[in-house]
């Protein structure tokens, strides 16, 4: 198939230009779907020269090309199938090896997974540093422990402790801060209420309503936590 691997690259070339330069719908569809389209054709030329050139070594050599290329599409047809059995499959693994990590969708939700134990862990940045929270719609704001806001540069003075807040160790007081920003995967609000407790009262931060409550919605769903951010539909 002379020609196959120059017109596989001009393929992929006008999928590229496509994509990048076209507006507007071109024979009913958008330019998206034509750069995809074109890329598969290139793909599926690729793969079509390829197994052609294995027949030239014998039909036992082509045929095992073949075979080999069909049981890939098969797997592939399979996967995206399931896709959706697959990324619940997939959430699941990052709740138990990686709990609180943020996962974005294709809806632009950040979706995390529930930890063994039924409850949510949520890693975000605070000031742009990597803090864990616990999601806690009981919790009127923010609330971080001494040793993490410590690890942020907030050491409110002895003074600042005037707020009474309940804690599962009982009840203390905490000191308000200002965070400059709070981002759980690309949602980042700024300028965010929070709270830090005296040391040892609290063992960990907790995301509560003064950040919840900017968001467009937040669910729990089928073993998910479903934030929306305040942009998304």
């Amino acid at each position: 198939m002379p020609g196959a691997l120059g017109t596989a690259l001009l393929l992929l070339a006008l999928a590229y230009g496509v994509g990048s330069l076209a507006q507007g719908e071109i024979a009913g569809w958008t330019p998206q779907e034509v750069a995809t389209a074109l890329a598969v054709g290139a793909a599926l030329l690729l793969v079509v020269n390829g197994i052609a050139r294995r027949f030239r070594f014998g039909a036992g050599e082509g045929l095992a090309a073949l075979a080999v290329w069909l049981t890939l599409g098969a797997a592939g047809a399979t996967l995206y199938a399931w896709r959706d059995h697959a990324h619940d499959l997939a959430l699941r693994m990052i709740g138990e090896y990686a709990a609180g990590e943020p996962v974005t969708n294709a809806a632009g939700e950040v979706v995390i997974a529930r930890r063994a134990d039924g409850g949510f862990s949520v890693k975000a940045r605070v000031n742009g540093q990597e803090q864990s929270f616990a999601f806690d719609t009981g919790a009127s704001t923010v609330v971080l422990t001494a040793e993490s806001a410590a690890a942020l540069g907030l050491q409110p003075g002895p003074q600042a402790f005037a707020v009474p807040v309940q804690t599962a160790n009982g009840r203390t007081l905490a000191a308000p801060v200002l965070l400059d920003t709070v981002s759980v995967g690309p949602i980042r609000e700024r300028r965010v209420s929070a709270l830090v407790t005296r040391p040892g009262s609290l063992s960990v931060n907790l995301l509560g309503m003064s950040f919840l409550e900017r968001l467009s919605s937040y669910e729990v769903r089928g073993g998910r936590l479903i934030l929306r951010g305040a942009g998304s539909g």
